[in-house]
């Protein structure tokens, strides 16, 4: 599914994948038949789904390893020096299973690239792509508004470009007083409207349409995240592995991997 995913990405010219596929070695030892077999299939599954790649004008070529599917990924996309690891949510139910959710959070979490958890679109039918772009003005933010600026997208691409005004006061004996509050949703607002401003600059710098939300944090970021998405129909969220810290801290690394495995589109975690 996620090979699926990867062709109808839109990929800057010269894009190589590298299509792999981990055997896991059977919990039952000293069966070499069967040990055979997940090996066959893990080659089978990298070579069709290279060629189909090749079909679709993009470069790829298959790679079969053993191991730990968790273990193995992280290691070999560092050994590579991958950009970008694209792994689905889940995996196949038969021997062979690669990409369960645990296998997916270990990479989003211990891959040193970014990495897509790449899903089906909800709808099918052909239609401009709608990414959503989650910012708070961290590095890694825009970092991702660089990555989504300099893929080639089709026309009619936009980008709605969400930042969360989180308010963490601190826990006091006390109420704390009205016009702090009122202080910190102010710098709040600002520093959210400043991470917006940038992203949007450099979208459509690149010639993409961009819309804007801000959202003042009535629920965790996460669910604002989630929610924005799934209302407005986006087909990929793209978001900062780590954000900034302090009092408007975003983007944690427990929030982009929650938005990860739990969105209903593809979600790519940028570093």
């Amino acid at each position: 599914m996620a090979g699926g995913q990867v062709a109808v990405r839109p990929w800057p010219r010269g894009t190589t994948v590298e299509v792999l596929s981990v055997a896991e070695p059977p919990f039952v030892r000293h069966l070499p038949e069967l040990d055979a077999g997940v090996k066959q299939r893990a080659e089978e599954l990298a070579h069709g789904v290279a060629e189909r790649l090749r079909s679709d004008g993009v470069e790829a070529m298959p790679l079969v390893l053993s191991g730990d599917p968790k273990a193995v990924i992280v290691e070999h996309a560092a050994q590579m020096g991958a950009d970008l690891v694209v792994v689905g949510p889940h995996g196949s139910a038969g021997l062979t299973r690669f990409l369960l959710g645990s296998v997916a959070k270990a990479v989003v979490r211990f891959a040193p690239c970014s990495v897509e958890v790449a899903r089906a679109p909800q709808d099918p039918a052909p239609h401009p792509w709608r990414v959503l772009l989650a910012t708070d003005g961290s590095e890694c933010s825009v970092k991702a508004a660089r990555t989504v600026a300099a893929r080639p997208w089709p026309s009619g691409t936009e980008v709605r470009i969400l930042s969360v005004v989180e308010l963490a006061v601190p826990m006091l004996q006390t109420p704390y007083p009205s016009p702090a509050v009122e202080a910190l949703r102010s710098d709040g607002m600002k520093r959210a409207q400043e991470a917006i401003q940038e992203a949007e600059q450099i979208v459509t710098d690149a010639g993409l349409q961009a819309s804007e939300a801000v959202s003042v944090l009535l629920d965790s970021p996460k669910e604002i995240i989630l929610d924005e998405a799934s209302r407005w129909g986006a087909d990929w969220i793209v978001l900062g592995s780590h954000g900034r810290r302090g009092i408007n801290r975003f983007l944690l690394g427990s929030v982009s991997e929650a938005v990860a495995l739990h969105a209903t589109c593809s979600v790519e975690v940028v570093r």
